[in-house]
């Protein structure tokens, strides 16, 4: 069967350099899919491994009640009666719990100012040790601690100048350890022993040490306004329930570590001492409140005492005097007043150590006080205004009985408040004590993973298209014929040729050189490329008819493009036809198609033009009958000038004499002159271009640099086109196989 192969042919122009072709990067996508799945699947590896050997933190919660503050003053709640608000007493309370008087309390309690950190392996040594795995043979006097090995410390302090300075305690076995400073041993103690190191200013007694000899700890004695801020970084303290316009005086507390057990102390040690001195402070209020009582009473006692003694005086010197009802009612509308005036300066007496004059609650007792003392003064002109005797008389019984009345509330009050002294309870409830979590709070282990693999995608594809739209080179045939160059044939990449190329390991360079190993045409002649070579033989035969003569060159803009695998591959085909082809190697400097036919690159083209050799002593037979091909030749220092040379042109004229087409490969145009020499010798120019690499704005610069020159380029040659989802749906290429 036979096998011809279908040119490019374009479905749609191409896009321009300053538009996005949304089909070209799905393209691009689906050709880089294995890379964009490989990059995806080792993020989410590496989100699923940093998921099992992070340290996972905990968090434990409770519940506290704050209700409202019952009132331990001589005369009642304050704050009811001066409207204190519900939301500012509970966001103090907040405070009051995220204090250092209470914080400091707890870590003075639990010594979290003490830092006991065991020495473990990097990245998966704490992950192990959490996992119970003991330790194994080979890590016998390691420093690294494993499962079952712990040390608890049960004194520890160290002078002001070494908190936060890091210490090593490193077993020794058999209950005995040394102690080092950056390196420097202080000494050696045992467990149980209370040792000072360091001329007294480290003291230290380890309760108990369970490791063998070789593992380390290290010990660290923070300040404790550090250790206290290290707390409040843990702890979260919030309202629950209410709304905007009603409090619950529901707090809950949370406290975050990595170790359940230091956690929930700590939290129910907060708790307790945010009740405790919430019972202090009520009890300090009562103590402060009996005292002031306990004073006024032995004055207002000897008042009454007074009063009393003056009233029986009166009586007697005035031989008895009954009251009338008018003077009856003014009594006890003055024991009324006096009352309500003696009750608001106990409040004044209360509110001036809480509050300055200027505050509404002081303005609002003031004024209540005015009121009272503007009665009194107008029931006291009521009383002028009786007969003298009665004046006399209800001024000696209210008073007297005014007294009586604030004395023995007095010691109604003392007693109430020693009943409250004793049995004070706060307004601070516990509702839930610290109850730990069913299980870490992070990491989120799920969420990493998602996280990790949607990272790794979106890297992976940025990646994919960051490199599709840096690549500049030629992607098909329409982007050469829109600026104007024709396309003479599309070479797909052979994968038969790439089993062909080997590595040449030159002497003078570290890096070989990709060569071709054997002739495609001849080893493989249904290969698709082969096919488009044929091809472009025929579109030669026509164009070459109005050529001067029958020499074709093949040169192209950098290096490492196959314009020797199609020189070599190209005179193959022609001879197959009948012809009699002469592939010349015009790159004296790294030509290499001898190794296409298996010679060697001596006794060629450089021996020829400086003289050394004659033409039929630099001629060699090809593989396939009618080619011959003459190898670069040793490598001269002026390839340039002899190329240039008269001798260059005449060995063109005798080739084309004895061969019906000549084709000469020569070096890149922008690297080397050679191609424009050799061009102005040969009728027919065509450039090779390799797909994906060489930019068009490239193929533009070599084709004028060519015109410069005085030589005219018929054309391109697309070589190892790919068969590319980017390219299919971007510029509509296609290449199909016939067999």
């Amino acid at each position: 069967m036979t096998e011809p192969s279908r040119q490019s042919v374009p479905s749609a122009s191409a896009p321009a350099d300053d538009e996005i072709d949304l089909g070209h990067l799905f393209g691009l996508l689906l050709d880089h899919k294995w890379l964009i799945i490989a990059i995806t699947f080792m993020f989410a590896v590496a989100g699923a491994g940093y998921a099992l050997i992070a340290t996972p933190v905990y968090q434990a919660d409770a519940l506290v009640q704050v209700g409202r503050r019952s009132s331990i003053s001589p005369l009642g709640d304050l704050g009811s009666i001066f409207g204190e608000d519900t939301d500012s007493r509970t966001s103090a309370e907040v405070q009051i719990l995220r204090s250092r008087m209470v914080l400091g309390q707890v870590v003075d309690r639990l010594e979290l100012d003490t830092m006991v950190t065991p020495a473990a392996l990097p990245l998966l040594g704490d992950a192990l040790r959490r996992r119970g795995i003991e330790r194994p043979g080979m890590m016998e006097g390691r420093a690294a601690v494993w499962a079952g090995e712990y040390l608890e410390v049960g004194r520890f302090e160290v002078a002001d100048a070494l908190r936060g300075e890091s210490l090593t305690v490193e077993s020794l076995g058999d209950g005995r350890y040394r102690l080092l400073m950056a390196g420097r041993e202080l000494g050696v103690g045992s467990v149980g022993e209370l040792k000072r190191f360091g001329n007294g200013e480290i003291e230290l007694r380890v309760a108990e040490l369970t490791a063998p000899a070789g593992a380390r700890f290290t010990l660290i004695k923070r300040t404790r306004a550090a250790a206290i801020r290290s707390l409040a970084d843990r702890l979260r303290v919030s309202e629950v329930g209410g709304g905007r316009s009603a409090s619950t005086g529901m707090l809950s507390l949370t406290l975050t570590g990595t170790d359940t057990t230091e956690i929930k102390r700590a939290l129910d040690t907060v708790v307790e001492v945010f009740l405790l001195q919430n019972v202090e402070r009520q009890s300090a209020e009562a103590e402060q409140s009996l005292a002031f009582l306990e004073e006024q009473a032995p004055e207002l006692r000897s008042q009454l005492a007074a009063a009393e003694d003056r009233l029986n005086a009166y009586r007697v010197d005035m031989d008895s005097v009954d009251l009338s009802s008018e003077s009856r009612a003014a009594i006890e509308q003055f024991i009324e007043i006096e009352r309500q005036l003696n009750e608001l300066e106990f409040q004044e007496a209360e509110l001036a150590q809480r509050f300055t004059r200027d505050h509404p609650s002081y303005q609002a007792l003031s004024r209540q006080k005015r009121y009272l003392q503007e009665e009194r003064a107008q029931l006291n002109q009521r009383v002028n205004q009786l007969p003298a005797a009665q004046q006399e008389v209800v001024r000696l019984t209210r008073d007297v009985e005014v007294t009586q009345a604030i004395y023995v509330n007095v010691l109604n009050k003392v007693q109430e408040l020693q009943v409250a002294k004793a049995g004070t309870v706060g307004n601070v409830r516990i509702i839930d004590d610290a109850l730990i979590g069913p299980g870490p709070i992070e990491p989120r282990k799920p969420l990493i993973v998602v996280l990790a693999t949607l990272l790794g995608g979106m890297l992976s594809v940025g990646i994919v298209l960051v490199r599709g739209l840096l690549r500049r080179g030629v992607e098909s045939p329409d982007q050469l014929e829109q600026v104007g160059l024709a396309v003479y044939a599309t070479v797909p990449l052979s994968e038969s040729q790439q089993k062909l190329v080997k590595r040449i390991k030159r002497r003078r360079e570290r890096k070989g050189s990709a060569v071709v190993a054997g002739v495609l045409a001849d080893k493989a002649p249904a290969d698709t490329a082969v096919e488009a070579l044929r091809g472009l033989r025929t579109s030669l035969h026509f164009a070459m008819l109005e050529a001067p003569d029958q020499r074709l060159m093949i040169t192209g803009p950098s290096p490492g493009i196959g314009k020797s695998f199609v020189s070599v591959n190209l005179a193959a085909v022609c001879a197959q036809l009948g012809q009699r082809v002469l592939v010349v190697d015009a790159d004296m400097r790294k030509g290499h198609i001898h190794h296409a036919f298996g010679g060697k690159g001596e006794q060629g083209l450089s021996e020829l033009l400086s003289g050394k050799a004659e033409l039929d002593q630099v001629l060699r037979e090809g593989k396939v009958a009618g080619l011959s091909y003459m190898a670069r030749g040793m490598i001269p220092p002026n390839p340039s000038e002899l190329l240039a040379g008269e001798r260059f042109s005449r060995f063109l004229a005798q080739a084309e004499e004895h061969f019906d087409l000549v084709i000469v490969d020569t070096p890149p145009v922008l690297a080397v002159t050679d191609a424009a020499i050799v061009g102005r010798q040969c009728g027919t120019t065509l450039m090779v271009v390799r797909h994906g690499v060489n930019p068009v704005k490239e193929v533009q610069i070599a084709h004028r640099r060519l015109e410069n020159g005085g030589v005219l380029s018929r054309g391109v040659i697309l070589n190892a086109m790919e068969r590319r989802a980017a390219t299919s749906y971007g510029y509509g290429y296609y290449q199909y196989s016939y067999k």
